[in-house]
């Protein structure tokens, strides 16, 4: 017996010293990064005493412009760290503006996260690491506060027009599941490269929908958000492909197929959730790809949403660059339009950034809606086509829902 309980004790020191074999035992220095200083700086370290050299690049830095097939792109820029002689590398960035940031650490020439920071977040098939700035009324909408908090389910749908079994992320508000009542509902779409997942995680789309409806600033909705990508049944590794690796460049994305399969999202939403079924309470809006699907989605079934959103959005029939798929969705945008307003909309809504390499197309957009005198909402904000001016946009966006 005596032999049996000690049997067991080593076991279970065994387990505890698997379980913890991540913990610094005091063995090396003790360095947390990133490190939030009361002034808003912040500081980034590494521990790399055998590295040459050390860099730091995120959306906290000044960008740089690059060319690429005739577009202006905004990068992030990129800063030196120092070694001291204990191996550690470090950088103080400027006092930075409230917001939710992302960097990556560069050592020798090879981008990494920084190892000291457990949050990161992946984008495609990049991973960065994240850190929040907080103290405005904007960014405390990004984080987990003491107030009601809905439910977000990763559901499965068939959808016979795509021939596949396909996965929606889905945000139902606090106390859904014993109000009793029907809520309307908005749809919120992707950009190119991006998945169910995108707007949950980097567009923080819950905890923006938790505290914009405690503050009574939006009413409660369910958010439906969607993978874009009409050939893929989920986001990559979570499939029957298994850990297939991330790429922007999948079939079917801009030629029409989303478009015209999105009817059995809204089946299958309104069959499986106590929803409003009319024009009045169903919104859609995208960021990008997402806001060119928006717009086609839109005006091909005039009928189908009252609310149109459109965030730094590709809105040029021509961008989807492939005549295969279904071309009908994309003739005659603007008659389409027109037919759109009139049945009189209760908001059409276009946000871009000022240097976003969009805005050329969005502008052309603007110009037509004047001429027709077509009524719209129109932000303009600083910056490009990042996930920081789509977070805004959702936060200007949803409070104007399902409120007329």
């Amino acid at each position: 017996m005596k032999k049996k309980i000690i049997m067991a004790v080593l076991c279970l020191s065994g387990m505890a010293a698997q379980a913890q074999q991540n913990l610094n035992w005091g063995q090396g220095p003790q360095v947390a990064s990133p490190v939030v200083n009361a002034n808003k700086t912040v500081t980034f370290n590494l521990i790399a005493p055998e590295a040459q050299k050390v860099q730091i690049t995120g959306d906290f830095l000044p960008s740089k412009k690059i060319e690429y097939q005739g577009n202006s792109y905004e990068t992030p820029g990129v800063a030196d760290l120092v070694k001291d002689d204990k191996g550690i590398w470090s950088f103080t960035s400027s006092a930075l503006k409230p917001e939710l940031y992302t960097y990556n650490m560069i050592v020798d020439g090879v981008k990494i996260i920084d190892p000291l920071n457990v949050y990161n977040i992946r984008d495609i098939n990049n991973l960065f690491s994240v850190l929040l700035i907080d103290g405005d009324a904007r960014t405390d909408l990004y984080k987990v506060n003491k107030v009601a908090h809905g439910t977000v389910s990763k559901v499965w749908y068939e959808s016979p027009t795509a021939g596949i079994t396909r996965r929606l992320t889905v945000y139902t508000p606090a106390g859904y599941e014993t109000s009793g009542k029907d809520y309307p509902v908005f749809y919120l779409l992707h950009g190119i490269g991006g998945d169910e997942n995108a707007w949950s995680e980097l567009g923080r789309a819950a905890q923006i929908m938790d505290n914009l409806i405690a503050q009574g600033k939006a009413e409660p909705m369910i958010l439906v958000m969607t993978n874009g990508n009409i050939s893929q049944e989920a986001c990559p590794g979570e499939t029957s492909e298994g850990f297939k690796e991330p790429t922007m460049m999948l079939p079917k994305t801009m030629e029409g197929s989303f478009e015209t399969a999105f009817p059995d999202v809204v089946k299958f939403i309104e069959k499986t959730y106590r929803v409003k079924k009319d024009k009045a309470h169903r919104a859609i809006a995208g960021l990008s790809m997402g806001g060119f699907h928006s717009l086609f989605i839109s005006i091909n079934n005039p009928d189908l949403f009252d609310y149109v959103g459109l965030f730094s959005a590709a809105v040029d029939q021509q961008q989807n660059g492939n005549s295969d798929g279904h071309p009908e969705i994309y003739a005659d945008r603007n008659a389409k339009i027109d037919n759109l307003f009139s049945k009189n909309p209760k908001l059409f809504w276009i946000g871009i950034g000022k240097t976003d390499f969009l805005i050329k197309n969005n502008n052309d957009l603007r110009a037509y809606l004047d001429s027709k005198k077509h009524k719209y909402t129109y932000l303009e904000t600083d910056g490009g086509h990042i996930w920081r001016n789509w977070r805004i946009y959702l936060t200007e966006y949803t409070p104007l829902l399902f409120k007329k």
